[in-house]
């Protein structure tokens, strides 16, 4: 049953490492697309795309700072090019269009454009073109934002998912590479045995004891011979 025990080992460290190896390429793999995919793209940051920047934009707008979750990252005339680049990228663009928008979000403004551009949502009230009302042009600006930082949020997590592939792998490869050490150096062998494998021509000493030196070891000493006869 050892031996079975020692070469089930052997083939559960192979099985990890290939399984490593798998997941590191996968996971390089899947950071090189996302990369290539945000490179097509060309995206660059604007020049306000900076913590300063787009809270004096934000206040300039007159938006309510308190409530808004100011970046702390900066893609200004920067390339998108990565995970963390695209999720930045995101967060400047909600700030953007809430600024156009006045700080609504997309439930809170009216369905349809009115001559006044306040909006509404009865359609009789709101500007007509072809006996159809007018879909409020503000609320489009922020389903195309929204769809657009969706997008780039999708590209951070495929990234760090990548990542976390990677990770695994590196994890996977280091236990496959410790089950070999285990299962060949003699884990399960008696210490003799596993010192005698692992250092060859090394014999186990120190624990046989012969009966021979056990009984010269334990015999009773002798008495020296009478001289009185």
């Amino acid at each position: 049953m050892r031996k079975v025990f020692e070469i089930g080992g052997i083939v559960a460290a192979f099985v990890l490492i290939a399984f490593g190896v798998a997941a590191i390429a996968m996971g390089a793999q899947g950071r090189s697309t996302v990369r290539d995919n945000l490179l097509a793209q060309q995206i660059s940051g604007s020049a306000d795309m900076t913590p300063a920047g787009i809270t004096a934009e934000a206040k300039a707008a007159h938006l309510n700072i308190g409530q808004l979750t100011i970046p702390t990252c900066s893609v200004a005339n920067k390339i998108v090019d990565s995970g963390a680049t695209a999720r930045c990228f995101a967060q400047y663009m909600t700030i953007h269009a809430l600024e156009a928008t006045g700080g609504q979000v997309y439930s809170q403004m009216p369905r349809f454009a009115t001559a006044n551009g306040k909006g509404t949502n009865v359609a009789t009230q709101a500007l007509q073109s072809n006996g159809q009302p007018v879909d409020n042009p503000t609320r489009t600006v922020w389903i195309d934002e929204t769809a657009l930082s969706t997008a780039l949020n999708t590209s951070y997590m495929a990234d760090q998912i990548s990542l976390f592939g990677i990770v695994v792998g590196v994890a996977l490869l280091l236990t496959g590479f410790g089950f070999a050490i285990l299962a060949i150096g003699g884990a399960l062998r008696t210490p003799d045995s596993a010192l005698k494998f692992l250092i060859p021509g090394r014999r186990g000493t120190g624990r046989v004891t012969t009966t021979a030196t056990k009984s010269a070891t334990t015999a009773p000493p002798t008495r020296p011979a009478s001289n009185v006869t």
